[in-house]
């Protein structure tokens, strides 16, 4: 089939828009944080896998780290176990352990692998607990108790945070040409499974191999003014000036947290972009405009 002649020249266009960001991230680490609306939407899964592919065949290394929660909800239901969460966070006991290793580190992380060698890519799956990939602790959580009383310890089982990552682990395989998916189990000093926040995964492996760009995709457009405005281009300054004052609250805190501390820790920019959008990754990295808000520490 001949393209119009109309349209031929819009992909030439975009082709060679492409070209000096191709040419500046060649060689350079990707980090993904892949969950949301695009983890569940056929046509978003099939661009979200065909953009991984793309990167690492003109020379980015990405290294994809994927959530599941939904899909770990679900089975819990079928199985009548319930799920309470502390903060947003899910009280992970031995048997919602069990679940959560199951859907991520089987279900999840396979249909992930599987859908990006379809389209090209040699990638493999990974919990954390694959060559220690990621130590993990158990996190604290506390809560406010009365006035006269300290600070109260919640247990919620089994859900950790990094306390290191196994670098050189990653090293060989992007340097065998292979794409990482990484799901976000952590492994204790005893051998136990963490469940952990997934896009807390992506921001320290990010830090870990000193990534170029950590890509946290989310359900909304951006970030946001108080007028509604997609803010596109923020420094660490500012984005700490929109917590305080309000602009930036609630469930986006927990991404924000995320993506300052990977560009206050050597990540050169961090970007929250819309996951709902096709081939969002590829616009965020390789157009001018982009898709979403872009972080850096300057």
């Amino acid at each position: 089939m001949t393209l119009k002649r109309e349209t031929a020249i819009q992909v030439a266009e975009v082709l060679s828009q492409g070209l000096p960001y191709i040419q500046r991230f060649t060689g350079k680490t990707v980090v993904i944080k892949y969950g949301g609306n695009a983890m569940e939407n056929e046509d978003l899964k099939s661009s979200f896998a065909r953009d991984v592919v793309l990167m690492k065949l003109v020379g980015i290394n990405p290294i994809v780290v994927h959530g599941g929660g939904p899909q770990i909800g679900e089975l819990l239901e079928r199985l009548q176990i319930q799920s309470r969460f502390v903060d947003g966070m899910r009280v992970t006991d031995a048997a919602t352990m069990d679940v959560v290793e199951m859907v991520l580190g089987g279900q999840v992380n396979k249909q992930i692998v599987s859908l990006i060698n379809r389209h090209g890519g040699m990638a493999v799956g990974l919990t954390g607990k694959d060559a220690n990939l990621i130590r993990a602790r158990k996190l604290q959580v506390s809560s406010p108790a009365a006035a006269v009383q300290p600070t109260e310890i919640v247990d919620i089982g089994h859900v950790g945070e990094v306390a290191s990552v196994n670098v050189e682990a990653i090293d060989m395989l992007t340097r065998s040409n292979v794409i990482p998916v990484i799901a976000p189990i952590g492994v204790g000093a005893n051998g136990e499974s963490y469940n952990i926040n997934a896009d807390l995964v992506a921001g320290k492996v990010a830090e870990a191999v000193q990534a170029e760009k950590l890509i946290l995709l989310t359900n909304v457009s951006g970030l946001k003014s108080k007028a509604g405005e997609v803010l596109t281009g923020l420094t660490a300054r500012q984005v700490n000036e929109l917590i305080d004052d309000g602009t930036i609250h609630g469930g986006m805190l927990p991404k924000i947290h995320c993506a300052l501390s990977a560009v206050e820790e050597g990540v050169r920019t961090a970007h929250i972009i819309d996951g709902r959008v096709a081939h969002a990754c590829l616009l965020e990295i390789f157009t001018d405009e982009g898709v979403g808000t872009l972080i850096s520490r300057n």
